[in-house]
C-alpha cells in the first residue's frame, strides 16, 4: 500500500478540513421568508407549536394546511380555531397566538392594540371571497335584491321589521329596485359582531347608505341588531335552510358546502352600475360580483423569527400545495401577481397593513 506523506498530506488534510468546515456552517444564514413558490414550502422536520386564530371564515383554508404540513412535519403542533376576526385581533395583539385569520383588512383600534403591546406583524392576502347573500330553497320569491333592497330589509331603521313587507315604506324612500316584498315572516340569521363577515357587509353594503344617503350616525351601527347571531357559518346555514322565507350572509365557501339546503340570491348594486349577479369563482375574482372581498393571514414578526415551525407553517401556506388549500375549501384563489405580491411581503418580512 502507498503512503501519502509530505506536502501532498498536508495539502490534502486542508483540503478535508475546510470541507468539514463549511459543511458545519452551511444553513447558518437562516431565511425566514417564503423559500419558494414551488411545491410544498416549509421545512421538512420542522418541531413545535402554532397559535392560530381569528376569521371563521379562513378557518377552513388554515386547517387544512395545517393537516398538509403537519402530515410532513409531524412534530409540529398546530391549533386553529375561528371565534371571528374581530377576537382573534383581540388575541393575536395581546400576543396570546401566533397568527390571526382575518376577513377583513385590520382596523386601526386594533394597530394600535398591536404597537401598544409591541406587536409586530406581517399582512399576507391568501384569497378571494363573496359574501352571499341567501334564503331558504323554499323561497322563490326573491331572486335578486340590491344594495337598497338589503339596506331597508336589514340596515339599522330596519330595526323591528318582522315581515318582508314591513320594509316596503322604507324601501320607497330609499327607492330599492325590488320591492314590494312579499307578505311573509323575515327571519334573518347571519354573523354577530366579532365576526369579519358582519365588518365587510356593513361596510360594503349598508354603510355609505346610511351615512351619506340617509344621514345616520357615522358611529353605526349599520346593521339592524334584533337578529338571530353567531359567528359561526354553519349555525346561520341551519337558521337559513330552516326557515321557508329566512334571509342571511355567510362566505361563499360555506354556502356553496350547503348545497340545496340553501338558496344563493344574485345582488346588485346599481349606484355602482353592477347588475344582478350571483356569487361564483369567477365574478368573485373579476369583482363582478358587488359584495367580494379579500381574505387574509397575519403573522407575528417576531415569533416567526424565533419559532421554526411558525415560519415553516407561513412558508408552507403561501407555496403551490398551501394556496392550493384555497380553492380545495372552496373560496377563489388570488391572480397571479397578487400571489407574488404576497409572497414577496412574506419574504422580505414586511411590517405593519397596506390595507387597514
Amino acid at each position: 500500500m502507498t503512503r501519502v506523506t509530505g506536502k501532498p498530506f498536508r495539502l490534502l488534510f486542508l483540503v478535508l478540513m475546510l470541507a468539514l468546515v463549511a459543511a458545519a456552517c452551511g444553513g447558518g444564514d437562516e431565511q425566514i421568508g417564503a423559500s419558494s413558490s414551488e411545491g410544498g414550502g416549509g421545512g421538512d422536520g420542522a418541531s413545535g407549536t402554532v397559535a392560530v386564530s381569528g376569521s371563521s371564515t379562513v378557518e377552513p383554508i388554515s386547517s387544512l394546511n395545517a393537516e398538509k404540513f403537519q402530515s410532513e412535519n409531524p412534530d409540529v403542533s398546530i391549533s386553529v380555531d375561528g371565534p371571528g376576526t374581530g377576537d382573534g385581533f383581540q388575541l393575536f395583539c395581546e400576543g396570546s397566538t401566533d397568527i390571526s385569520d382575518a376577513s377583513r383588512p385590520i382596523e386601526q383600534e386594533e394597530i394600535d392594540l398591536c404597537e401598544e403591546n409591541g406587536i409586530e406583524f406581517v399582512e399576507l392576502k391568501v384569497a378571494f371571497d363573496g359574501i352571499t347573500v341567501m334564503t331558504s330553497s323554499a323561497n322563490e320569491e326573491v331572486t335578486c335584491l340590491d344594495f337598497l333592497d338589503l339596506y331597508a330589509l336589514l340596515g339599522p331603521e330596519s330595526e323591528g321589521f318582522e315581515n318582508w313587507s314591513d320594509a316596503d315604506q322604507l324601501a320607497g324612500e330609499v327607492k330599492s329596485p325590488n320591492a314590494p316584498y312579499p307578505d311573509v315572516p323575515l327571519e334573518v340569521t347571519g354573523p354577530g359582531e366579532e365576526s369579519g363577515t358582519y365588518d365587510s357587509f356593513a361596510e360594503i353594503v349598508t354603510e355609505g347608505i346610511a351615512v351619506d344617503e340617509r344621514k345616520q350616525s357615522e358611529d353605526g351601527p349599520f346593521l339592524r341588531t334584533d337578529y338571530q347571531s353567531s359567528p359561526n357559518d354553519n349555525v346561520i346555514i341551519q337558521g337559513i335552510s330552516g326557515s321557508d322565507s329566512s334571509l342571511g350572509w355567510v362566505g361563499f365557501a360555506f354556502a356553496e358546502e350547503a348545497g340545496d339546503t340553501i338558496r344563493e340570491i344574485e345582488v346588485s348594486n346599481e349606484a355602482e352600475g353592477q347588475d344582478c349577479t350571483a356569487p361564483s369563482a369567477e365574478t368573485i375574482a373579476d369583482g363582478s360580483y358587488p359584495i367580494s372581498r379579500g381574505l387574509y393571514i397575519y403573522v407575528n414578526k417576531a415569533k416567526a423569527t424565533d419559532n421554526e415551525a411558525v415560519s415553516s407553517y407561513v412558508d408552507f401556506y403561501l407555496g403551490d400545495d398551501g394556496l392550493a388549500s384555497v380553492s380545495e375549501v372552496g373560496y377563489v384563489d388570488l391572480p397571479e401577481d397578487q400571489i407574488s405580491e404576497t409572497q414577496g411581503v412574506w419574504e422580505s418580512m414586511e411590517v405593519g397593513s397596506r390595507e387597514g
